[in-house]
This record gives structure tokens, sequence and C-alpha cells, in this order.
């Protein structure tokens, strides 16, 4: 008699340890499971996808894509995402309001702020857009011969760079810092536009002098460097595209292409990633930063 219940209560006892830990394992599951990470994406067209569809109809003047890097992100990590992404910005509207209606940037930001994204710089002193459409009107009156645009403007491209977008970088960087000062952020740069070298295939599609395609490749690689540098010494995370994007430029098939050409393209906004681009630009971010 004595032996079965001593069997019963072996068996009681076992029963309820098991319990135990299967609520003690639940519970500390639970507890210690992560919150989502609280992500806010700041940035230019770059980061808001501008011309990749469908379009974030909550602030049109932004062109701000559902599908843009910040959003694969968030789909793919499970993050808390608050975007305020928006085409054309400046370093300067990150502490200033680009829009009627549209904070600063900046004002997104909190203490607990996990993770921030971000791609800016390409718009300060029009460095982009005049770089391209002047190279690119340079081209079309030479009929893709010479450097009519390295002729023309020399180093002015790079040196408004050095001087001006690379301290106005460091300045809106500090700001992120100081409005985040928690939070881990990643500073992209921009994939290459250009291929290395010009061929006749790429000036139909970038009217651009075979010249000055190695020529805004350069300018291209002198802002990422700029990014760079100012990323560094804010404490930031620089995320390189320039091994990755190598040979996904804008003059590349579709499908293989990351940016879209001015002519014969598919997006809305030329010279601007296409879905692929964002998604590649995520991807590769999420691999430099470590996340699932």
């Amino acid at each position: 008699m004595q032996k079965h219940v001593s069997r019963r209560n072996v068996m009681a006892t076992s029963c309820a340890l098991a319990g135990a830990l299967t609520l003690s394992l639940t519970a500390g599951g639970t507890a210690q499971a992560s919150d989502p990470l609280r992500y806010v994406a700041l940035g230019d067209s770059y980061s808001a996808g501008s011309g990749v569809l469908p379009v974030d109809t909550s602030n049109l003047l932004c062109l701000r894509s559902t599908v843009n890097y910040p959003h694969v992100i968030a789909d793919r990590t499970g993050a808390h995402l608050k975007d305020v992404t928006c085409g054309a910005a400046q370093t300067k509207d990150f502490t200033s309001s680009q829009y009627l209606g549209v904070p600063p940037q900046v004002n997104a930001l909190s203490s607990d702020t996990d993770l921030v994204t971000l791609t800016i710089g390409g718009n300060d002193n029009g460095t982009f857009i005049n770089a391209i459409t002047s190279c690119g009107s340079a081209g079309l009156l030479t009929g893709g011969k010479g450097s009519p645009c390295k002729d023309k403007y020399g180093s002015s491209f790079n040196d408004e760079i050095k001087n001006s977008t690379y301290p106005a970088l460091k300045s809106a960087l500090r700001a992120v810092r100081a409005k985040a000062p928690n939070a881990r952020v990643a500073v992209l740069g921009y994939p290459w536009i250009t291929p290395e070298k010009a061929n006749p295939s790429c000036y139909l599609k970038l009217p651009i002098a075979e010249g000055d395609v190695p020529y805004l490749r350069d300018v291209q690689a002198h802002l990422n460097a700029a990014v760079e540098r100012a990323s560094e010494e804010t404490g930031a995370t620089f995320v390189d595209f320039a091994e990755v994007s190598d040979g996904h430029d804008a003059c590349t098939p579709l499908g293989t292409r990351w940016i879209e050409p001015v002519l014969f393209g598919t997006s809305l906004v030329p010279v601007h990633p296409n879905a692929l681009g964002e998604r590649r630009m995520a991807e590769h971010t999420m691999e430099v930063l470590g996340l699932k």
C-alpha cells in the first residue's frame, strides 16, 4: 500500500513539476520575447522609393512607396515602422519642414527609437539632378562623343560635395543622434547609377557622352565617400553599396538593374531605384546590421 501511495505521489509530483516547467517556459518565453523594433525611416527619394508603385496615399507630396526598403525591412523583421521618408528631401529637411504640413523628419525620433535608416545628401546642392541633367544635355549635343560635361564642370560637383554636402551631412546626423540617442543608425550609400565605362546600349538609356560616364561615376563615388565619412564621425553604421550594386546600374537590362534609366525605363521617376533595387537595398542593409 505504501509503495502504491509513493508511486502515486511520485507521479503526481512529476506531473506538477512538468506543469510548472511548462508554465515557467511559457511565461519565460513571453517575458523574454523581444518587443518589435521601434524603427524610424528617414531620408530622400531613394529611401522613399519614389516612382515605385504602389504609392503611399497618406502623403502624396513625398511620393513614398509602400514597398520601399524601409517597408521591406519592417515586413521581414516584424519591426514597428514609422516612415517619414520624402522625395526630394535634403539634409536641411531633417530639422526644418520640407513642405507645409510636413514636419522636420527628426521629429519622428525619440529616446525610445531602436533603429533608424536613411539615405540623404544626393539632393543637397542639386548634386544628382544637376549632374545628370547637365551631362545628359551635353551628351545629346555631342551625340555621345567626348566628355563635354567634365570639360565644362570639372571638379565643381566634387567641390560642392566636399565643402557643402559633407558638413551638412554631419550636422543632420548629429541631429538624428540627439533625438534618438539609443538607436542604431544605418546610413545607406547610393547604388551605382552608371557603369564604369560607356557602351553603345547605355547611351540609348542614359544619353551621356562616353567620357562623362566615368566622370559621373566618380562624382557619385565622392558623394558616397562623404556620406561614409560623416557616418563614421557621428557613430552611425555606413551601408556600402559599391560592391553589391556593381553590374546593376541603369544601363543593365530590366530584371538586373536596380536603378531605372532616363529613357525606356519602367518607373515614374527615372534615375531612381525600382522595386528590385529597393528590395536589394533592404536585404543588404539587413545583412550589414545582422537583422533577420
